[in-house]
């Protein structure tokens, strides 16, 4: 009969989510994703700008050229002095430049760990979007297959009613429930504009309104215990590891304020043109004297020095502070999505392989007893509400269990 074989494509539908076709469409927008997102270009390109600034705090200050022309020249024993070239380079204390290299490595590390924290919330958005896309088509289809199975409900119904063996509210029922059934099928093709724009936003793609529905992914395997994804989490967590790479840059910025009260030592080295002199016969005639000079900074603003050492200070112990509020934050968040993924894996084997067949075989058992007049149309009415709600439940779980592994994996900085 027609209605067998609905409910035979409605099991085989169920088969094919739960073994799945492939996952070329999820890796094609991760890739996508990877190279087109604004945001994660930007958090790139401030990785690579805090690495350019290694190189320049560690380098020397610029050597300064000075030059001096005499409006009115000097007469000396030697000759007039005409004007004076100079050069000077400032030496910052011993040990300073390589801290302030240190200190801006540790910056470049933490700008480097936010970008590995944005590329991981990058994919989690994108598997997000992309899981409950398909959970969108899965329940269209369903919703679909079970409207063509209350149609024949109402068909049958209205065929006895017909014949005079039953009266008209099973009739009704059936239209009732038809009406709902269509509404929620209506309400859910709508939605299909919306969640592809969440998709589309995460790929920076503006060329195509509506995406295509996605192949039906595979069931992500997954096999590792929950104090092996703690030990990751602790190793690897890039708020973590940004956070902990700022404290070790503010206690370079620590040290570096303690090295400001030592001063800083200038070199220097002048050349004066001199002409020769006017009187005939001197010793020296027109030498041009060269001399070498040496300054030395004076810090002797120790008010100033000691609050940038307090400032460094209380930077540092922000930084610590941040830190141990993190890692409260994400493990307990880490905790909660483990939780999610285990409570999803199993609900979506319970639905998958008891439930859903269960309310499939019960469905029939209900048709066939309303047909032949030992069960009730509310009872064939409720077995086929059952089914869809099992199956609905089926798909919804296995988009829970994918979308937790997208954010444990988020979490803990890497692939499962």
């Amino acid at each position: 009969m027609k209605f067998n074989r609905l409910l035979l494509a409605a099991a085989a539908m169920l088969t094919a989510c739960a073994a799945g076709a492939k996952a070329d469409d999820l890796r094609d927008y991760l890739a996508a994703a990877a190279r087109n997102n604004p945001e994660l270009e930007a958090a790139f390109n401030r990785w690579k700008a805090e690495l350019e600034r290694i190189s320049q705090v560690g380098a020397l200050p610029d050597p300064r050229f000075n030059y001096a022309y005499f409006v009115e020249e000097v007469e000396t024993r030697v000759g007039p002095q005409k004007q004076r070239l100079g050069l000077s380079q400032v030496f910052p204390w011993f040990g300073t430049l390589k801290l302030r290299g240190e200190a801006a490595a540790e910056a470049a590390e933490a700008e480097r760990q936010r970008y590995e924290q944005a590329k991981r919330q990058l994919f989690y958005r994108v598997k997000s979007a992309f899981f409950e896309y398909h959970y969108l088509n899965r329940s269209i289809e369903i919703t679909r297959q079970h409207l063509a199975l209350l149609q024949q409900i109402e068909q049958v119904a209205r065929t006895r009613l017909q014949t005079g063996e039953i009266q008209q509210n099973p009739v009704i029922q059936a239209q009732v429930e038809l009406g709902k059934l269509d509404d929620k099928l209506r309400t859910l093709e709508a939605l299909r504009e919306p969640l592809s724009a969440r998709l589309s936003a995460a790929l920076n793609r503006r060329e195509d309104p509506v995406l295509p529905w996605p192949d039906s992914p595979v069931v992500t395997p997954a096999a590792f215990t929950d104090d092996e994804v703690r030990q990751w989490f602790s190793e690897a967590s890039p708020e973590i590891m940004r956070l902990e790479a700022m404290i070790r840059k503010e206690q370079k910025t620590a040290e570096l304020a303690r090295k400001a009260r030592y001063p800083d030592i200038m070199l220097g080295l002048d050349y004066t043109q001199t002409d020769e002199a006017l009187m005939p016969g001197v010793s020296d005639s027109g030498k041009d004297p060269i001399m070498a000079t040496i300054s030395v900074g004076l810090p002797l603003w120790f008010g100033k020095l000691k609050a940038a050492e307090q400032e460094a200070h209380f930077r540092r112990a922000a930084a610590e502070a941040l830190r141990t509020a993190a890692e409260n934050t994400l493990s307990a968040d880490l905790q909660m999505a483990l939780f999610n993924f285990r409570d999803a894996e199993r609900k979506m084997n319970l639905y998958s392989d008891t439930l859903v067949p269960k309310a499939m075989q019960a469905l029939e058992v209900t048709r066939e007893s309303f047909e032949t007049g030992r069960d009730s149309f509310t009872a064939l009415i409720d077995a086929e509400r059952m089914l869809l709600e099992f199956q609905l439940a089926a798909d919804r779980a296995f988009t829970d269990r994918e979308i937790r592994l997208a954010e444990i994996e988020m979490l803990i900085n890497r692939d499962l």
